[in-house]
């Protein structure tokens, strides 16, 4: 696999997870219902934003060793269950009395479907 192939994969889901940070944001505190939140631009940690960057090489280096040893068969899984592995600990914070459980669980969901989608924009790009 050429260099230049994964690095068009890394910015393609660099720029999938950072817009994705900042739309599950909004969906989160849309369905808290909170009037508090400053804005789009604001509503994501600058912190959080260089961790996506650095989840989405990390998540794009996984996909190239999958693709290139196992094929391109059941990627949604492998997707799916990466996904799942990396919001346990959102899923370990839920208890249903807290007031912002369903938050909490949308915020998990949209993380799933992240890792997910990525994982289609690798299989396009890479496979």
């Amino acid at each position: 696999m050429s260099l230049g192939r994964l690095a068009l994969a890394w910015v393609l889901v660099a720029t999938w997870f950072v817009t994705a940070s900042f739309g599950s944001g909004l969906l989160v505190a849309k369905v808290s219902k909170r009037s508090d939140q400053p804005g789009v631009w604001a509503a994501v940690p600058g912190p959080l934003l260089k961790w996506r960057i650095v989840e989405a090489a990390l998540l794009t280096m996984l996909a190239s060793l999958w693709f290139d040893s196992l094929g391109s068969g059941g990627w949604w899984l492998l997707f799916l269950l990466v996904g799942a592995l990396a919001t346990i600990p959102t899923w370990l914070r839920l208890r249903p009395e807290q007031p912002g459980a369903p938050a909490l669980l949308i915020g998990a969901c949209a993380d799933v479907t992240r890792y997910v989608v990525a994982g289609a924009l690798l299989a396009w790009r890479l496979a």
